[in-house]
């Protein structure tokens, strides 16, 4: 004889948080007797039929709910019909521990971002830059703090993971840590990385991020124009230190390197080319991409500046860090109102430099070592000088004046 059996969800009203939502219940019943356990999925009370047993409304968030609560209908029913063929008895109690994995091996979320970032951390400066290890590091500690602050528990299975639990830590890092929009948005990136990879090795068969969308907001990165890039060139500073800072700052300026990729920069990748002229040739840390930039007379001009230095280093650049608020006391001392940071020098070999020159956007991305060219298109900005000069060229190029339009 089969066993009556039956699911429904309801709101735990003598369980709301500050925020005015309660956790919504998951009930099974199997010949009357009944198990349950929370979905950690929460909402207002106002927003729940009772008689439904779902939010109400088509608003995003009852759909968002309610998608997820038939996703765990549905799992709680497979979790059902695999426990029929096998036991003599089937009970709710039996029915919930087997949808929720207990008595089943664990696979938790914070172990397996720690062995993640143990792989990472391996392949610093090979193939991965410091700074990825480091910013997975901080994402691994964020998620951390909110299962301890939200659950208060130090790890979760990852069979926990779902959609309220994904809001629920973007909305932590949006008040709890103060992450701007897009420092959130990576942050998640990140850790759907790792659910991924559960996914991959078979711990996780369900996609937790299946109704849950990430983008990023495009951000003006800003660069520096031709009379700032003349100014900071042309200025004479007191101190050696700030010197030093303004050459190699501009070097990058005239060849789209990164920091690291200058540091990292040695003699065996300056050489002739086919045309004779003097080329850098290098890969870029963070991507791993061949780099090719013709050696401009200006940055030609820094490194015979500085022709001589020990172990093949071409130019003394001394920590990120102080790199950045040097270049502070340059942008103060040039009367540049920016945020003048070593990275705007990028923008500015993209911009200033190459594309408002007439140089293709293609040949730009090249130098840059970028694989996608809308990659470059985030760093690229057309100038309106440059609008009106090709306009002007364009008009020339049309000559319509002698056309009668009487």
């Amino acid at each position: 004889m089969r066993s009556t059996f039956k699911v429904l969800f309801y709101l735990k009203k003598n369980a709301q948080k500050k925020d005015g939502t309660a956790p919504i219940i998951a009930r099974i019943t199997v010949n009357g007797k009944m198990a349950q356990f929370s979905t950690k999925l929460f909402i207002k009370p106002s927003a729940w039929s009772v008689e439904l047993g779902k939010a109400k409304g088509r608003n995003t968030e009852s759909k968002v709910i309610n998608s997820v609560l038939e996703e765990i209908k549905t799992a709680i029913h497979k979790a059902y019909n695999e426990l029929v063929p096998k036991e003599i008895i089937v009970t709710a109690e039996k029915v919930k521990n087997t949808f929720l994995g207990i008595g089943q091996e664990q696979y938790l979320l914070m172990e397996l971002f720690e062995e993640c970032n143990n792989t990472l951390k391996k392949q610093v400066g090979i193939t991965r830059a410091k700074a990825t290890y480091q910013k997975a590091e901080i994402c691994k500690q964020h998620l951390s703090d909110y299962i301890k602050a939200e659950y208060r528990l130090s790890d979760i299975d990852l069979r926990e993971i779902n959609h309220s639990f994904i809001v629920g830590f973007e909305t932590y890092l949006n008040t709890q840590r103060q992450c701007n929009y897009n420092t959130t948005a990576k942050f998640i990136q990140k850790f759907k990385s790792i659910v991924i990879t559960a996914q991959k090795n078979g711990l996780l068969h369900n996609d937790p991020f299946a109704n849950y969308k990430i983008s990023l907001k495009d951000v003006d990165r800003g660069y520096l124009t031709d009379d700032e890039l003349m100014r900071i060139i042309q200025k004479e500073f007191n101190t050696e230190r700030l010197e030093r800072i303004r050459d190699i700052f501009v070097f990058s300026c005239y060849t789209g390197l990164a920091y690291i990729d200058i540091k990292n920069l040695r003699k065996e990748n300056i050489s002739k080319a086919f045309d004779n002229n003097p080329w850098i040739k290098t890969k870029r840390q963070k991507t791993g991409t061949q780099t090719v930039v013709p050696l401009l007379d200006v940055a030609q001009m820094i490194l015979d500046k500085y022709k001589g230095l020990p172990n093949g280093v071409l130019l003394p650049i001394p920590t990120n860090q102080k790199t950045n608020a040097y270049l502070k006391e340059i942008a103060d001392v040039c009367g540049i109102n920016k945020n003048l940071t070593f990275h705007l020098a990028r923008h500015t070999f993209a911009t200033t430099i190459t594309l408002s020159n007439g140089v293709p956007i293609e040949t730009v991305s090249k130098m840059l070592g970028h694989t996608n060219i809308k990659t470059t298109q985030i760093y690229a900005r057309i100038t309106n000088e440059k609008i009106s000069s090709d306009m002007q060229l364009l008009s020339q190029k049309l000559n319509m004046s002698e056309i009668n339009w009487a």
